[in-house]
């Protein structure tokens, strides 16, 4: 059955089957009381369906479930509880709402009218300041307003007048400040300048500020090293009045050390006005223009200089000397010492720049809130601009100077050669040290890695050729033995000679490894690249192979006089092969009251090397003893190899190598007992009392002795014995 007209038919619920929900629109939309009566009994004959409906189920099929009744009772209850709470708190909240909203209109109603007031402060401070002269007040007026009105924009009309008439005194207060400052720097007038660029970044004009004072600086430097430059040509002007051609007064140095000053303290000075114009951007851009003015003015110092000392003309004539001097042999060159004068000039100039260069660098890394490509373009200006290329030209003439100077040096050294008093070497030694550990340093402290190289060749160069040379020269006496032992007795001066030209070899093999050690540390300080250090290396290890060669050198010469003084021995020596050692009991306290032959030749080595000692180093003279020995040892194991002994005589053998053993340690520092190895060995081996006895030091049972025989010599050794028998020797399993 369908409702009547006026009531929406989507309102009227449907079939108990087909109802979902009820159309509250509908609902709403009703306005005829007749409609909404009917409506409400189609409902109430609905609900009462669905009652029956629900009754007509089983409670038995259903007993887990509470009663839907009770449930719906408890629902409305809680409705109702809710609806009540929620009616109670819109009508407190409300009111709190409004009042907040209130407030709140309030402040900012009251922060407006403070932002205005604020504002008109503000433009009497503006305007006062522009007509009194007060234009960093001014300014700092101008910025809070424009701050200001950021915040609070006005309407059309009066607002909008103050706005442009507050701009106008803006562009008036630019104008001024512009102008004041032009004429501060113009005068000079430092503090009115630093005080008109402060105003800049107030009126936001941060980069025109920036670069007013950074040009400020530039043109102050630009004066200060104008005037120097000025007094340095007067300087040079008046030293060639001077007919030596130099003069002490001009001070290349001081006048760049003046230029690097004041580019420094100009930084260090200004930092904080920089970093407030623009941070630490602003000083990167203050140090970048201020190295512009260096590389304007510093090279013409290094120019000047190079003119001045002629270093292109004195470089060609080291150049020819050195070609002439190959050819024709005596021509005059170039005074060394007047070299020197340069030399110290050049490396002053050389570091002055690369200090400087490294503390403006260090500075640019230094600062930690700067654009990330400033730096490295920065840095990179240093390092290939103007001043960096006239120092790398001045190092091309300081290596060319210094290789010169280093050579006539050492040349001279060597030809002025002279025993010194109380000393073991000549004094060539110590001079050419001490001038290639100068040279060497200094080419260090140019902290230029190619000059260092060069040097370090032509150390090596020298010492390799002309000082092995001349280390070498007085040991090639043909006729050394006769010179040394004339008329059969040591001539003193003839061994002070001898040993102090081993003495030379001996200590120039010492002195070119502190020489290595020292350059490599101070390398290792100033350049801490690895590629410079591997160049570096490389050049040091010739001055490690020049230490063998001395060395060798030594060996040679030690050889050549130990060959003197081993024939004035060997006599002695040879009266041995006559001695018997098949000795009785009466025979053997006879050789212990009466030496045979020990003390004869313990004499003979006393009264031809002991004498020596005195005049060499305590290696050298080691060494020589060492020779002696092994001279003597050798000696002995052959005149020994062909005796025959009883018991008594290894037992002898025993005493005569201990004695020796005994004297031989006390002429040398160095251990001798191993020199003595064999014939010690020989001694034990027939002071046995029976063959089979040598089992219990052999192999296994030899305990911490080495043994230097070979199984072939101790089977020899034991057949040296009248009393062994060859039977039991040959049975031996060594």
């Amino acid at each position: 059955m369908l409702p009547p007209p006026d009531i929406p038919a989507a309102a009227v619920p449907q079939s108990p089957s087909s109802l979902t929900a009820i159309d509250l629109a509908g609902i709403r939309s009703l306005t005829d009381v007749g409609a909404m009566t009917r409506l409400l009994h189609q409902l109430i004959a609905h609900q009462r369906s669905l009652d029956l409906s629900l009754s007509s189920l089983s409670p038995l099929s259903l007993p887990s479930l509470p009663s839907l009744s009770s449930a719906a009772d408890e629902s409305n209850h809680l409705l109702s509880s809710l609806s009540s709470t929620a009616s109670l708190a819109d009508a407190v909240s409300a009111p709190v709402r409004s009042l907040d909203l209130a407030q709140r209109n309030v402040m900012e109603t009251a922060l407006v009218i403070d932002d205005m007031e604020e504002k008109g402060r503000c433009f009497e401070e503006v305007e006062k300041g522009v007509r009194e002269g007060e234009y960093e007040a001014a300014a700092r007026g101008v910025k809070r307003w424009l701050e200001i009105d950021e915040r609070v924009r006005e309407g059309e009309g009066g607002g909008e007048g103050e706005r442009e008439r507050l701009l106008q005194y803006k562009r008036e207060l630019e104008g001024v400040v512009r102008g004041r400052v032009a004429e501060a720097v113009e005068r000079g007038e430092g503090e009115e300048v630093v005080r008109f660029v402060k105003v800049f970044p107030v009126l936001g004009l941060e980069e025109e500020g920036l670069q007013v004072y950074v040009n400020y600086m530039k043109k102050v430097i630009s004066m200060r090293s104008r005037m120097e430059l000025d007094q340095l040509a007067e300087s040079i002007e008046n030293s060639y009045v001077n007919t030596i051609g130099y003069s002490k007064q001009v001070d290349f140095v001081g006048c760049l050390t003046t230029l690097f000053k004041d580019i420094v303290m100009a930084i260090e000075e200004n930092v904080d006005i920089l970093r407030s114009l623009c941070g630490e951007d602003g000083i990167v851009y203050a140090i970048c223009e201020l190295q512009e003015e260096c590389d304007s003015r510093g090279p013409l110092i290094v120019k000047q200089y190079m003119e001045y000392r002629m270093l292109g003309k004195l470089a060609s004539e080291i150049n020819s000397y050195t070609k002439s001097l190959l050819s024709v042999g005596n021509v005059e060159g170039p005074d060394p010492r007047e070299i020197e004068l340069y030399l110290e000039e050049i490396l002053s100039l050389t570091q002055l720049s690369e200090d400087y260069t490294e503390y403006m660098v260090s500075k640019i890394k230094g600062l930690s809130s700067i654009d990330p490509e400033l730096g490295p373009r920065a840095t990179k200006a240093f390092r290939s601009g103007s001043l960096s290329k006239v120092v790398q030209d001045i190092t091309g003439f300081y290596v060319i100077l210094e290789e010169f100077f280093m050579v006539e040096n050492v040349r001279k050294a060597i030809r002025i050669d002279e025993y010194a008093p109380d000393s073991l070497t000549t004094s060539m030694v110590d001079d050419v040290f001490y001038l290639l550990q100068s040279c060497c340093r200094r080419a260090i402290s140019t902290s230029n890695i190619n000059s260092v190289l060069a040097v370090l060749s032509g150390a090596s160069n020298l010492l390799s050729n002309e000082y092995l040379e001349a280390l070498q020269q007085n040991m090639r006496e043909p006729n050394l033995g006769a010179k040394l032992f004339l008329g059969g007795a040591g001539v003193a001066k003839t061994g002070a000679e001898i040993a102090t030209a081993l003495n030379n070899m001996d200590v120039s093999s010492e002195y070119v490894l502190k020489l290595r050690y020292e350059i490599e540390e101070q390398c290792a300080e100033i350049f801490p690249a690895p590629a410079d250090r591997e160049k570096i290396k490389s050049c040091l290890s010739e001055l490690g192979e020049m230490s063998d060669s001395f060395k060798q050198a030594l060996n040679a010469g030690m050889e050549q006089l130990a060959a003197t003084i081993t024939p004035r021995i060997r006599p002695v020596l040879d009266t041995v092969a006559t001695i018997s050692y098949e000795l009785s009991e009466a025979d053997y306290a006879e050789n212990e009251l009466n030496d045979p032959w020990v003390q004869r030749l313990l004499h003979a080595v006393e009264t031809n090397a002991a004498w020596l000692q005195p005049f060499m180093t305590t290696s050298n003279y080691d060494s020589l003893v060492h020779l002696i020995i092994d001279f003597i040892v050798k000696r002995l194991e052959v005149i020994m190899m062909q005796k025959r002994f009883s018991q008594l005589g290894g037992l002898q053998l025993d005493r005569d190598t201990r004695a020796l053993v005994s004297h031989f340690s006390g002429m040398t520092q160095r251990t001798v007992r191993d020199k003595f190895a064999r014939l010690t060995q020989m001694a034990t081996i027939l002071n046995l009392e029976k063959v089979s006895e040598i089992l219990d030091f052999w192999g296994e049972n030899s305990g911490p002795m080495t043994w230097r025989l070979t199984p072939a010599d101790v089977r020899r050794v034991l057949g040296l014995r009248i009393d062994f028998k060859p039977e039991a020797i040959a049975a031996l399993k060594l």
